[in-house]
């Protein structure tokens, strides 16, 4: 919980963007925004799937994945951090919980059971999240990287807002979704555009190529991105959902290598369709190489069955790239779903 003081310095600076503006009638184009859309600068071809494409990849099936699958971890969230520690608690997908002394962030919460707009259709979870919505410590801030339901998923963030009031961080073009359903603190982001929480945190959206969309006639109206979350001389990257690009490296040259990279390692088969929008495991570990990151860990697998590869398929994917790259298996690491890793000052050093 943000101390009286802390809390009044955060509700100051983080209705201050370091950059940038929220108004979309103050949008420019630019190398990512047409003036209509947003696009990959990355990408020669735009994702955009055709019939054949979506029929391709029904006949060629996907693995069966268990109906359910029971957790093993017994979530132990620390609540006496020092005063440069940072703890992870992985809660499921793209979902971490990441406290630093005094401030918790969540990153796309989802607890619903499908990732979908309805609630008798759609993918639906395999296992359970890690760490129940009522469970939460307070949250201060909600970072979302898109808008796809498995990572804007409106039910969650209703109760999350209801009970916590925190602020939330959203691309551009999502500010009015996030209102709809009852924020009162939602900050827009461009692409290298920062809030400074605190005194201490920063919080700057950078970019990915991957696409939005959560219906049939509103494909990349809003932006796509991931977030480098710089706490004192610390520094966690929360890499959203994307394809492997040249931004791994660029976020790198302009923000300096992070000490955790938290990255996608699931929904990528088959390649023909997933590749520009997911990595693979030996795309994931490029990506961590690329950015410089002490330690990765591996996310965006064994919740929703979102692609055609088997439920374990990622992870062991992940342990063979390793190994052809000379990459440490300590250096990219998976949790499971309610495990927290304390990651104390000394582990810097």
């Amino acid at each position: 919980m943000i101390n009286g003081m802390r809390k009044m310095m955060m509700q100051a600076l983080g209705l201050l963007p370091m950059t940038g503006c929220d108004s979309s009638a103050e949008r420019k184009v630019s190398d990512h925004f047409d003036g209509k859309k947003f696009f990959n600068p990355t990408l020669r071809n735009q994702f955009s799937p055709s019939f054949s494409d979506i029929v391709r990849m029904i006949r060629e099936g996907r693995v069966k994945w268990p109906e359910s699958v029971d957790n093993s971890s017994v979530p132990r969230l620390n609540e006496s951090l020092g005063p440069d520690d940072i703890s992870l608690t992985f809660v499921n997908h793209a979902t971490f919980l990441v406290q630093l002394p005094g401030l918790n962030i969540l990153t796309d919460p989802v607890w619903s059971e499908r990732a979908s707009p309805f609630r008798w259709i759609g993918p639906k979870r395999v296992r359970a999240p890690g760490l129940a919505l009522d469970e939460l410590p307070e949250i201060d801030v909600v970072i979302i990287s898109h808008n796809h339901y498995d990572h804007l998923d409106t039910d969650t963030l209703k109760k999350i807002i209801a009970r916590f009031s925190p602020l939330v961080l959203v691309p551009l073009g999502d500010k009015a979704l996030v209102e709809s359903i009852g924020a009162t603190n939602v900050r827009e982001l461009d692409w290298w555009e920062g809030v400074a929480i605190d005194v201490d945190t920063q919080v700057t959206f950078t970019p990915t190529q991957h696409s939005s969309a959560r219906g049939l006639f509103d494909r990349d109206r809003s932006l796509w991105g991931s977030y480098f979350i710089r706490y004192r001389g610390r520094s966690v990257y929360f890499g959203g959902d994307a394809g492997y690009s040249a931004h791994f490296a660029e976020t790198k040259k302009r923000l300096g290598p992070p000490e955790i990279a938290l990255l996608g390692i699931g929904a990528y088969a088959p390649r023909f369709f997933m590749k520009p929008i997911h990595m693979a495991p030996d795309e994931a570990v490029l990506a961590h190489r690329d950015l410089g990151a002490k330690l990765s860990v591996g996310m965006h697998f064994g919740t929703f069955q979102l692609a055609s590869e088997g439920f374990d398929q990622p992870l062991e994917d992940l342990k063979i790239a390793m190994e052809k790259q000379n990459v440490s298996q300590s250096e990219f690491i998976t949790l499971l779903e309610g495990e927290e890793r304390l990651f104390r000052d000394t582990w810097l050093q």
